[in-house]
């Protein structure tokens, strides 16, 4: 089976799709997603298998209006309330107890009582989801542990065959997955699960109090929201993170030079004008700006990973931890397991 790349005037093929309960990769200003019938059962576990994700991690449900949430849970507080005014459609997730656990299959939930919901800011997609008359499920449509795809060409590249269709909208404008927030913490304090472009800063100026989630999962511990338990985002190459000093840069390109390694740069424009002695270059910015370099971060580490550029190595810039800076470097490091040079 050929994977189609569906043309946004063609999206009642996609529509079709997923109500015969096939798979849709659907683009979102995050990453692509891979849409199924967030209530068909049977349609949502090929969603893992396409992936070739593990099936206790759970799924976050796309929506295509706020009134929809109401359909899976009677606890919304006021503070969960003002965040969906603020910040929905966009590229924050918010986790709720459900009424019961019969409302979603427990492919969905991993078996929780609580689910993570999302209105995605894309027109195409809140489209789909509103034309196929149910949610969707939308994991990144990528290979589980590669990279996230940001463009229609990643998905066709991990999923050609595996599903029926690509809705291409284009390259994503954030690029790397969304804030989640567990809105069901027992002293009603909100915890963030996952960092994205919603910020802490952005969060607590508008509902006070947010805590951010430090804890390291145990192996036998159920993960509330996708990414805290399994590898992710890590291309074949291996990647090294560099601290912006010049000549950490230059010694890193030097040693892999010497050692006879073709390295790729993974860096602001004028990060690169500075260096020599490398393979390749992918640009992240052109002046270390956090937000380009996150839109493109996913992009260059699959570029860079191609096996025709015979790149042994990729040196990838990193950013201060803070503000949408946490996001970045949270991908990152995960990408690169934490390796500094």
């Amino acid at each position: 089976m050929e994977t189609k790349i569906i043309h946004p005037n063609n999206i009642k093929e996609a529509v079709d799709a997923i109500k015969r309960g096939e798979l849709v990769s659907f683009p979102t200003e995050t990453v692509y997603g891979l849409g199924a019938d967030a209530t068909n059962e049977t349609a949502v576990k090929q969603v893992y298998l396409a992936k070739g994700r593990p099936s206790d991690n759970p799924l976050i449900v796309h929506i295509s209006n706020k009134e929809q949430v109401n359909e899976f849970t009677n606890d919304i507080p006021e503070k969960a309330q003002q965040l969906m005014d603020a910040f929905w459609p966009g590229p924050l997730t918010l986790i709720f107890n459900l009424k019961d656990t019969s409302v979603l299959p427990s492919v969905v939930t991993g078996g929780l009582q609580t689910a993570a919901f999302r209105m995605p800011n894309n027109e195409l997609t809140l489209q789909l989801i509103e034309q196929s008359n149910t949610v969707l499920v939308g994991p990144s449509a990528n290979t589980s542990g590669l990279p996230s795809p940001t463009t229609a060409k990643h998905v066709y590249h991990d999923l050609n065959g595996k599903i029926f269709g690509v809705l291409d909208g284009g390259a994503c404008q954030v690029g790397v997955e969304s804030t989640v927030l567990d809105m069901t913490s027992v002293d009603g304090v909100p915890i963030i699960l996952r960092p994205g472009a919603v910020t802490k800063d952005q969060l607590s100026e508008l509902i006070g109090d947010v805590q951010m989630d430090r804890h390291i999962l145990s192996e036998g511990e159920a993960p509330k929201a996708p990414g805290m338990k399994y590898k992710h985002y890590s291309p074949n190459t291996p990647v090294i993170m560099i601290n912006n000093q010049l000549n950490n840069w230059q010694e890193a390109i030097d040693f892999y030079h010497e050692t006879g390694k073709n390295v790729g740069i993974l860096s602001s424009e004028a990060t690169r004008k500075k260096l020599e002695n490398y393979t390749s270059f992918y640009k992240l910015s052109e002046i270390a700006d956090v937000s380009e370099a996150m839109r493109h971060l996913f992009a260059g580490l699959r570029e860079l990973d191609q096996p025709e550029k015979k790149i042994d190595v990729i040196l990838a810039e990193t950013f201060n931890e803070e503000d949408k800076g946490l996001a970045y470097m949270n991908r990152l490091k995960k990408a690169a397991n934490q390796k500094f040079f």
